[in-house]
């Protein structure tokens, strides 16, 4: 799970763009299963948008962050657009 505040703010139609362009291109990544678009809202957390998605296994997740799909969205889209973001990976405690 990734939360993110964008350059060009909330609610308006540069974050709508951004915010279905990242569907687009993540989705399309092999492994990628039950991608989510969230908003926040809670008070606590300075962040406006969330994305979170789940992986099959360890070696999914690490397939899909060495991806030339996932490479590109990052340096093309993503730092140019978020201004800040807490990235959170998480596996199952047991």
């Amino acid at each position: 799970m990734v939360t993110f505040t964008l350059h060009a703010g909330k609610d308006n139609e540069k974050a709508e763009a951004f915010l279905k362009e990242s569907r687009q291109l993540l989705i399309e990544i092999p492994g990628v299963n039950n991608f989510k678009v969230l908003r926040q809202v809670s008070a606590k957390n300075d962040h406006d948008y969330g994305f979170s998605m789940e992986f099959a296994d360890r070696a999914a997740f690490e397939a899909y962050n060495v991806h030339p799909i996932h490479a590109r969205y990052v340096a093309e889209v993503w730092e140019s657009q978020v201004s800040s973001f807490q990235e959170t990976d998480l596996i199952e405690y047991e």
